[in-house]
């Protein structure tokens, strides 16, 4: 049977079965979209919209061996016609700004109505930016932090293991001065006043290594 020319091809990117299995059922039965794969791992996400070349992928960010941010960048610099619509759980405003910069089109919670993800992925598809009023608002409420140097994460880390400067400048092998001068470009960064602050607010932005 010849696929028409005015349907939308989805390829569906969750490490979660029932979540696929049930996004599956919605594009089979909804006039205007059909399935052009599944992937459970963001690897394997980057391998089948290579292949199967759909018209969007519906990406999770939070996916085994590469997650959302990574499989989208990938699939950005192979095949920057693909549209891609970010369907998460949970994202924080750091995680929405870089897969947005990795090229991803929109980003809704999956708590979204189904009306409401079947038109997201038509303007995806029509070439707008889609961002659902939840995810405005996880933006307004918590702008995301500029990107921190290597250096600089390493001493956020040390700063949560409650580290003290000196002692970060004996691991680094540089000075407390330097040390200090890192910790104040880092207190900048983050918007934090103090130690306390800074693991606050990189605990929330899930800046931390775990």
């Amino acid at each position: 049977m010849k696929q028409p020319l005015d349907e939308t091809r989805v390829l569906i990117a969750d490490d979660h079965v029932i979540l696929r299995m049930g996004l599956a059922t919605l594009f089979e039965n909804t006039p205007g979209f059909a399935i052009a794969g599944e992937a459970d791992d963001g690897e394997q996400a980057v391998r089948e919209t290579l292949r199967l070349r759909p018209d969007v992928v519906i990406m999770d960010l939070s996916m085994p061996v590469k997650n959302g941010v990574e499989a989208t960048r990938e699939i950005m610099s192979a095949a920057p016609a693909t549209k891609i619509l970010v369907l998460t759980t949970f994202a924080t405003s750091d995680s929405i700004s870089d897969v947005l910069a990795a090229g991803a089109r929109g980003v809704v919670l999956k708590n979204i109505p189904r009306d409401q993800l079947l038109s997201s992925i038509r303007r995806v598809v029509a070439g707008e930016q889609v961002l659902s009023d939840d995810v405005k608002a996880v933006l307004s409420e918590d702008p995301p932090v500029a990107a921190l140097s290597s250096r600089q994460r390493e001493i956020l880390n040390m700063l949560a293991r409650g580290l003290s400067n000196r002692e970060m400048a004996k691991i680094l092998g540089i000075s407390v001065t330097v040390v200090k001068e890192h910790i104040t470009a880092l207190y900048g960064k983050l918007g934090a006043a103090n130690r306390t602050e800074a693991i606050t607010i990189a605990m929330r932005k899930l800046l931390l290594k775990t």
